[in-house]
């Protein structure tokens, strides 16, 4: 299995501001939603399925983002995701937003994820089968730091570009 996933989006008029950048806060949602639709085609994990089969789901608990290049209205751009780290009821995910030819890095992003049970509404240990596929799936890096990594990412983008 792929332990990088990669997709691609445009982005849209309605998720920009005055400048014909990309706002903000849409960078997450643009960054989940890649994230959620590649983790379903890639490793067939329906997350509304998963909800309603195990009564239990992934809370947001942290974000960590740097805006580094500005994604424009209309541009295609790649998003890249992958877990750095899983425990018993917790996930590390790192996500990049990147441009269409994967050249210049536009942003980073760490989300920490809780895992959720939604009866008891308390943390949850993940099932043995998910635990599984995180072990399988799971790409961890050298860097310890959110801030390490995204310097690391930076210098990586601009020997690609040369």
């Amino acid at each position: 299995m792929k332990k990088t996933l990669s997709s691609f989006s445009k982005i849209r008029f309605q998720d920009c501001d005055p400048f014909n950048h990309l706002n903000n806060s849409k960078y997450i949602d643009y960054l989940i939603n890649a994230r959620e639709d590649q983790i379903l085609e890639e490793y067939n994990l329906d997350m509304f399925a998963h909800i309603r089969k195990h009564n239990a789901a992934w809370v947001v608990t942290s974000h960590q983002i740097s805006y580094l290049k500005p994604a424009l209205i209309m541009e295609e751009v790649s998003i890249q995701s992958q877990l750095l780290h899983f425990g018993e009821s917790n996930i590390l995910v790192e996500m990049r937003m990147l441009d269409k030819k994967g050249l210049k890095l536009k942003s980073v992003l760490w989300t920490q994820f809780t895992y959720f049970d939604l009866k008891s509404q308390k943390k949850a240990s993940h099932p043995e089968d998910l635990m599984g596929l995180f072990s399988s799936v799971s790409n961890p890096i050298e860097q310890k730091t959110f801030t390490e990594r995204t310097g690391s990412l930076i210098l990586q983008t601009k020997e690609k570009a040369l």
